[in-house]
C-alpha cells in the first residue's frame, strides 16, 4: 500500500470545512490552500495527498480505491449504498431530510401518494417502512415546484432552513432521517492500511469531540 493515505474531500463549502477540520487534526496541506488549478495536493510530512471531487462522486472513488478515505453526506450514503465502512459521523453539514408539500394537504391512505424527489431510493425505502403506496417521480432539480405544479402530491428532499420551502408556500410535513458528513473508507484499504486509517480516524475524532 501507499505510505500516502488518499483523501477525497467534496468541493464547495462542505469540503472547506471538512479541510480545516482535517487541518487542526494535525494534517494540513498548505497547497490546498493556495490559489491555481491544481487536483492533487500533498503534504508528506503529515502523510496525506487531497483531492476534491464532486460530492457525490467521493464515495465512488472511495469505493473503487483511488481514495483510501473520504467524506460524503449521509445522503449519498443511503441513495447509492456504497460499499464502504463508514467510520465517523463529523457532525459537519448538518441537515435534514424530509417530506415536504403544502400545508394545507390532507393524505387520503386509500390512494397512491404521488412523491417527487431526486433521492428516489431514501424515498422508496421509508415509504416502504411506512406502509404506503407511493407513485415516485424521479426529478434531477426544482424540487419545490413539483407539488405547486400539481405534478406530485409532496416531495422529499433535504431541507438546511426552510427558507426555500416558505418562499414557496411549502412546509415541513415529516422528517425521514438526519443528514451530515461522514468520514468513509475503502474496505481494502482499512484491512490492508489499518495503522495509518485507523490512527487518521482517532485525530480527526478528538477534534469532532472537542468541536462538541
Amino acid at each position: 500500500m501507499s505510505d500516502m493515505l488518499n483523501i477525497a474531500l467534496p468541493k464547495g463549502r462542505l469540503g472547506d470545512k471538512v479541510y480545516a477540520l482535517f487541518e487542526k487534526a494535525g494534517f494540513g496541506c498548505p497547497e490546498v490552500l493556495e490559489p491555481g488549478r491544481r487536483l492533487i495536493f500533498e503534504a508528506r510530512d503529515a502523510g496525506v495527498r487531497y483531492f476534491f471531487v464532486k460530492p457525490s462522486d467521493v464515495a465512488i472513488y472511495v469505493e473503487r480505491g483511488a481514495a483510501d478515505v473520504g467524506v460524503a453526506g449521509k445522503d449519498i450514503l443511503l441513495e447509492y449504498a456504497p460499499d464502504v465502512y463508514e467510520l465517523l459521523d463529523l457532525g459537519l453539514g448538518r441537515c435534514r431530510m424530509c417530506v415536504c408539500g403544502k400545508p394545507d394537504l390532507r393524505d387520503d391512505p386509500r390512494r397512491t401518494l404521488r412523491v417527487a424527489t431526486k433521492f428516489s431510493k431514501i424515498a422508496r425505502d421509508y415509504y416502504a417502512r411506512e406502509g404506503r403506496s407511493v407513485d415516485l417521480i424521479h426529478l434531477n432539480g426544482s424540487i419545490e415546484l413539483a407539488p405547486l405544479l400539481g405534478l406530485s402530491d409532496v416531495i422529499v428532499d433535504i431541507v438546511e432552513t426552510g427558507t426555500t420551502l416558505r418562499e414557496n408556500g411549502l412546509a415541513v410535513l415529516g422528517e425521514v432521517c438526519p443528514i451530515s458528513a461522514r468520514l468513509i473508507a475503502n474496505k481494502v484499504s482499512y484491512k490492508f492500511n489499518y495503522p495509518a486509517v485507523t490512527a487518521f480516524t482517532a485525530r480527526v475524532r478528538e477534534q469532532c469531540e472537542d468541536a462538541k
